[in-house]
């Protein structure tokens, strides 16, 4: 191992050291005390419920932990965005949970908590898995209603999207275990089957303070809307459960008994791991973001038996493509190369930049992947397309363009690992949030931004001189060394992953030695989804 290595090494497992402290603190909700009125409620906690119904012997995904982090400080915080999202199996069969965390606000939905809840109902869509509704909500913060209620990706969109789901026979399960008030009620009525547990769940479309103002009633909740009287009178809910135990172990009899549905039919083979160190990784990718690596050696400590088979090898080097297998799927990788390569005209190339040869290999490999039925693996480190008169007057634009519309257009599943820079129009070209991969996640290493935090200052710098330059006044040279070191820490900050993962840019932070069980069971989910129509570039500039 050489100094390199080392440094690397221990600047890499510090960012996952930290990612893994911040995630601690998360877990806690809404704290100690939040949770300690729960328990003296007979209630557990979110995470709680979830442990308790998921398989103990199988791996599961969390989607959006660090959802929210860092927003509403006015409020208080809403750590996790007040839910929480896994993906799991129950009695085998997988699954997606959506567990509001009534440690956080009484489960109050914040407009980030609106989000999180429509992805998890995007994964079930898209996957056509099964999905469990743990409930738990004191309903729309009113703080923040405007941002929550009325628009199109907000608070109504969920139940839209219920009542489609549930005509697609994507099935939906509901348990009330706490509060479910006004339109939230309509959440686990329109599913296919509603529990309720006795005392501690209650839905109604007004509780008794409401009532008695609307219309004078003096009645008490459990009277209301408690599971007595919807399992016994109005029939509203189906089950009437003892305890949260007892609601879970329902809810596990009802998904046993879960038919089989369609496969897409993925090829699959048994495992096998990678034959060079997984660890390594933490060697291999630079402290510093600028600094040039192999990607060929990450690839190869991702995929089965350390092997694969690559497509155009001597072609595009700044973009590898080529076959392999992770955890037994079979999958066709598109990465970024972030050496700089030499092209057999003797031209250098700069890595992480996507030139037209690229561009033109990887739209030809992803049209292969559509028709062979493979699925999608972007692995991210890009910052752009290659700029100048050169790359415009050969077509840099035509050729990014049917990179971005392969993408777009590919119908096999993407799955999108970030793990550097995610720059500009590559962003996108690499299968970026706005182009539908199945999961997206990112290393601590990644950043995301239009453009990397030095240009960005820059050119922000030059626009304010201009402006100043116009009103007749200047800066000092150290008034503009200052400036540009607090445009470039700010725009820095927004770069981040963890700036990312608050707003659900990406669905995770990982540790790169989960990139194998993140790709493998997604692409487990998505094998639910059989693949109904073909791949079609449309029109494009030939």
């Amino acid at each position: 191992m050489n100094i390199a290595f080392n440094k690397n090494e221990d600047y890499n497992k510090l960012a996952r050291d930290q990612v893994r402290q911040r995630w601690e603190q998360i877990k806690l909700g809404g704290g100690e005390k939040a949770i300690e009125k729960l328990h003296s409620q007979g209630k557990l906690t979110a995470r709680e419920r979830i442990d308790y119904l998921l398989d103990k012997d199988k791996s599961r995904l969390e989607i959006g932990a660090f959802a929210a982090e860092g927003m509403y400080k006015d409020y208080g915080g809403c750590p996790s965005a007040g839910v929480i999202v896994e993906i799991g199996y129950v009695k085998g069969r997988q699954v997606i949970v959506v567990a509001n965390d009534a440690s956080v606000k009484a489960g109050a939905w914040f407009p980030m908590t609106c989000k999180k809840n429509l992805r998890a109902q995007e994964i079930s869509i898209e996957n056509r898995l099964p999905i469990i509704y743990l409930v738990d909500s004191a309903g729309v913060f009113l703080p923040l209603q405007d941002e929550v209620f009325p628009d199109k990706e907000h608070f109504g969109r969920i139940f839209r999207n219920n009542a489609q789901m549930s005509s697609m026979g994507i099935v939906q399960i509901a348990a009330i275990m706490g509060s479910c008030v006004a339109g939230g009620a309509y959440l686990p009525i329109m599913s296919d089957e509603a529990l309720i547990v006795n005392k501690t769940g209650s839905i109604f479309l007004a509780g008794s303070y409401l009532v008695k103002a609307a219309i004078g009633e003096n009645i008490d909740n459990e009277t209301l809307g408690g599971a007595t009287t919807h399992c016994q009178i109005s029939g509203v809910t189906d089950y009437q459960c003892e305890n949260d135990y007892d609601a879970l172990k329902v809810i596990k009899n009802l998904v046993d008994k879960l038919g089989d549905a369609p496969k897409a039919g993925f090829n699959r083979i048994k495992s096998a791991k990678p034959k060079l160190k997984e660890t390594d990784i933490y060697g291999i990718l630079p402290y510093d973001r600028s600094l040039p690596y192999d990607m060929k050696e990450i690839i190869l400590r991702i995929v089965d038996d350390s092997e694969w088979e690559e497509y155009k090898e001597g072609y595009g080097k700044t973009i590898l493509t080529g076959y392999a297998r992770i955890d037994g799927w079979a999958v066709g990788i598109v990465a970024n190369q972030r050496k700089v390569v030499k092209t057999k005209k003797g031209e250098m190339q700069v890595g992480g930049v996507i030139y037209s040869d690229s561009a033109d290999k990887a739209t030809r490999f992803i049209a292969n992947c559509n028709q062979k039925r493979i699925p999608l693996v972007f692995l991210q480190d890009v910052t752009g397309f290659m700029v100048g008169s050169k790359s415009e007057h050969g077509g840099i634009i035509k050729d990014g363009a049917k990179l971005v519309n392969a993408v777009a257009n590919s119908v096999v599943p993407k799955f999108t690992i970030i793990i550097g820079n995610s720059y500009g129009a590559g962003n996108y070209a690499m299968c970026g949030k706005a182009y539908d991969p199945r999961l997206i996640v990112a290393y601590p290493t990644a950043h995301i931004a239009v453009m990397g935090g030095v240009q960005a200052a820059k050119v922000l710098l030059q626009i304010e001189t201009a402006t100043l330059k116009r009103r007749g006044e200047s800066l000092s040279p150290e008034r503009e060394t200052q400036l540009l070191e607090e445009i470039q820490s700010k725009y820095e900050a927004q770069t981040t992953p963890y700036y990312a993962a608050a707003r659900l840019w990406t669905d995770a932070i990982i540790d790169p030695l989960d990139t194998r069980k993140w790709i493998s069971q997604g692409i487990e989910a998505a094998n639910n989804a059989p693949i109904e129509k073909n791949f079609n570039l449309g029109v494009i500039q030939v």
